[in-house]
């Protein structure tokens, strides 16, 4: 089994116990993108919070790709790859 496959099936697993319909391929990868540039540019622990509050704005009716934009201009770009912010 691929990592691919084995994310896409926890994560279908996972909505179906929240009772939810999975994530596309292409949120996920919405999702992954915003984590990673906040878990490098902000902090790590920052990550899985960023996406935390993204899916809070969006259970309350935020349009998902206005927020992952409104949380990746947060997002510090002055300094160098890898400096802490």
């Amino acid at each position: 089994m691929t990592p691919d496959l084995r994310l896409d099936e926890w994560l279908a697993r996972a909505a179906a116990t929240l009772d939810l319909d999975a994530p596309s391929t292409e949120d996920t990868r919405a999702v992954l993108d915003i984590v990673r540039e906040v878990a490098h540019g902000v902090q790590r622990p920052a990550a899985p919070l960023a996406a935390y509050l993204i899916g809070v704005a969006v259970g309350r009716g935020a349009d998902p790709t206005a927020a992952r934009l409104a949380v990746a201009a947060l997002v510090p770009r002055d300094a160098p790859a890898g400096e802490a912010r």
